[in-house]
């Protein structure tokens, strides 16, 4: 198989909230194109894309999935994400990889939470945006109504078609650029080209003018020549909007009906006209050792790079890495440096995905997005390039896990098979937490929602055949300062022979929120030697594991080591280690510590008769409203409310709702713990600490 020219190749992340209909219109793009010979569906199971059996069960992507699509003599690479809150971070994560997003919007329901997120993180990486709004055949389904809502919240859309029909009667498209109209019968996903139907004509003249308008900005040439009054020929007018489009300054909107097929032919059209890798250009990566920025370029005989964005595990083909090659090219035995472990790496067999199909390909190169199988210690967010020029690419940065849960085997003796089976799982969702608490000899899983857990056991199960018990979930709160604080740590200790000596002074003193912890070696005149300051900085990091009002880890704080003195004899390592733990836990009883709880972006999503129980309910819990906004059958209500008060929310809204209520829960920021709640959470842990 020849390398792909990557002018020919599009990369395009399929995003949208939860029920938006990104994998049934990636099923429809697959059919209409000739790479599926069968519409699956959602609801059975069917798909290219939705085939995992948590999946299939919960009726939502959980997981990125690759596929791609062949039209028009170019390859479109398709890669289909989750929309459920729960899972946005492999949503996110995906974006950096990719040259366009295809935002899916839901007719009715329009922007919701997702929608935005996506969208504004995309604008922030310099991708480009199309919008598909889908389900333009349901009831109350309104395209220019979407329209609008995205113009008013995003700016730069602007419809490139209009829907033939309404609701039911939503039978085609008529497209502004070639000024054609497109009708579809049956699900075959292909259109009877016609004329623009009379009744359409004015609603037409319209869209089209202001489509002309928008896009000649993109050329000064074209401008000039529309604002002296000459008509754009149809060309000109694809060509600009091209421009616009790489440029960021339009993002196209075009009605389509997944579960119907309408519109897919001329949605690959439009996905024609973004940016292929080609006409990004170079990539920005970093040099191994040293950091310095260095420009990538897309071409196959620069030196390899590519960035691993998802791992995933076949039952068959075992470990699997999805790959964008940014610079280069690959075969099956290239030799590559893996810039996180420092070890090299042979490519092995490239495979070429279709949802769950693969197929086993020579070479690729830059430009493409491939899946490389059974490399040896490589996961998600590691770079791979050519162990001449070694470089790196930024890592998504994962928020905070939201909930944690204890949780011990269902069976006695199994503890290593679950230990073993949750860290295969977490090479392969690096949002999951683990890891051992040796205060309550506990193993915590942690997780950005409920419902992530529960997938994480639900494959812990079925992949690993062993069952786990979950215990209470446990807030991961944190501790902080509030004021400057100094202390000695003396650690002094003789016992005949050599004896142990290391004293160190501090500062400390707090930090922004979220700005972490800083260290700083303020040491002059050797009053403690060089060799011996890493030692005090491990021995205050380690203190830091453990606050001294509930024993949560600090944060948020610098640290800066001034002064001290040593022994010639008995100072050592172990010695200045242990004085820059009592220095750290002395300094921070006298700075004002504070206890943190994480605070949550929560939306409500219910019937608009239930949202003065939920407001109420939600001002119960500590929350403090941030908006609310109508989404047709339901309301939106978004507030911010204390991780802690949520725990139990989910029954409660399925309770004031008659179960049609739904909420999604984001982490945001930390916040100080209300004083006359301390002392009870103070409590909780004791309590938890005694019965262990």
């Amino acid at each position: 198989m020849a390398l792909l020219d990557p002018a020919k190749i599009r990369n395009v992340a399929v995003v949208g909230h939860r029920g938006a209909g990104k994998t049934s219109l990636v099923e429809a793009l697959l059919f209409t194109s000739g790479a599926k010979n069968r519409l699956g569906s959602v609801m059975d199971g069917t798909t290219a894309l939705d085939h995992d059996e948590d999946e299939i069960k919960r009726q939502m992507t959980i997981s990125v999935g690759l596929a791609h699509v062949d039209w028009a003599g170019n390859r479109i690479n398709l890669v289909d994400t989750p929309g459920e809150a729960s899972f946005i971070n492999e949503t996110l994560g995906t974006l950096p990889v990719v040259e366009s997003v295809l935002m899916m919007v839901n007719a009715i329901s329009k922007v919701e939470v997702q929608t935005e997120r996506i969208w504004k993180r995309a604008r922030e990486l310099g991708v480009c945006r199309v919008a598909a709004v889908n389900m333009m055949d349901r009831e109350r389904a309104d395209f220019m109504d979407a329209v609008a809502a995205l113009k008013a919240r995003f700016g730069e859309v602007l419809a490139v078609a209009l829907p033939i029909g309404f609701e039911a009667g939503f039978k085609g498209i008529v497209d502004l650029v070639a000024m054609k109209a497109y009708t579809y019968s049956g699900n075959t996903g292909k259109a009877t080209e016609g004329p623009i139907p009379d009744d359409m004509a004015d609603a037409v003249a319209a869209a089209r003018e202001a489509l002309v308008d928008r896009v000649a900005e993109a050329d000064d040439a074209l401008l000039e020549k529309y604002l002296e009054g000459s008509e754009l020929t149809d060309q000109e007018v694809s060509d600009a909007l091209k421009a616009a489009i790489a440029a960021g300054s339009v993002s196209p909107a075009i009605p389509v009906s997944a579960t119907k097929n309408i519109g897919p032919d001329r949605l690959l059209q439009l996905l024609l006209a973004t940016p292929s890798p080609a006409v990004r250009g170079t990539r920005k990566g970093y040099k191994v050792p040293g950091g310095e920025e260095v420009d990538l370029a897309c071409d196959f005989a620069a030196p390899t790079a590519m960035f691993v964005f998802k791992t995933i595990y076949d039952q068959f083909s075992g470990r699997v890495n999805l790959v964008r090659i940014f610079s280069g090219k690959i075969a099956t035995d290239t030799q590559v440096l893996n810039e996180r472990t420092g070890e090299k790496e042979r490519t092995g067999n490239i495979l070429l995905m279709q949802g769950k199909e693969t197929k086993t390909i020579e070479e690729a190169g830059a430009g493409d997005i491939v899946a490389l199988a059974k490399l040896k210690e490589t996961g998600t967010g590691d770079t791979l390039s050519d162990p001449a020029r070694p470089v790196r690419f930024p890592r998504y940065e994962l928020p905070p896990a939201a909930i944690s849960f204890a949780l011990s085997p269902k069976n006695r003796g199994e503890e290593e098979k679950v230990s073993n089976g949750l860290r295969r799982l977490r090479e392969e969702d690096p949002a999951m937490g683990l890891q051992f608490d040796p205060q309550t000899k506990e193993m915590l899983i942690s997780g950005t929602s409920q419902v992530h857990v529960e997938v994480i056991l639900d494959k812990l199960k079925r992949r690993f055949g062993v069952e786990v018990v979950l215990h209470p979930p446990q807030v991961p709160y944190r501790e902080t300062i509030r004021k400057k604080a100094t202390a000695q740590g003396r650690h002094k200790k003789q016992t005949g022979g050599r004896g142990q000596f290391g004293d160190c002074w501090i500062e400390v003193e707090p930090q922004a929120r979220g700005e972490g912890y800083q260290f700083e070696d303020a040491i002059f005149g050797g009053s403690i030697p060089r060799n011996f300051i890493p030692a005090v900085e491990k021995g205050v990091v380690e203190a830091m594991e453990h606050g001294v009002i509930a024993g949560y880890p600090v944060v948020d704080v610098k640290v800066k080591l001034f002064d001290g003195s040593y022994h010639n004899v008995d100072s050592s390592e172990l010695a200045f280690k242990l004085a820059g733990g009592l220095a750290w836990n002395k300094a921070m009883e006298s700075a004002a510590p504070v206890l943190l709880e994480p605070i949550m972006n929560v939306e409500v999503i219910a019937p608009e008769e239930n949202m003065g129980d939920i407001m109420g309910d939600l001002s119960s819990r500590r929350g403090r409203p941030q908006g609310s906004e109508n989404m047709g059958e339901m309301d939106a209500i978004r507030a911010q409310v204390p991780l802690a008060e949520m725990l139990t929310y989910a029954p409660q809204l399925r309770s004031m709702t008659a179960g049609r209520g739904s909420f999604t829960l984001e982490f945001d920021h930390y916040d100080e713990v209300p004083a006359q709640l301390v002392d009870k959470i103070v409590a909780e842990v004791k309590a938890r600490k005694a019965a262990d």
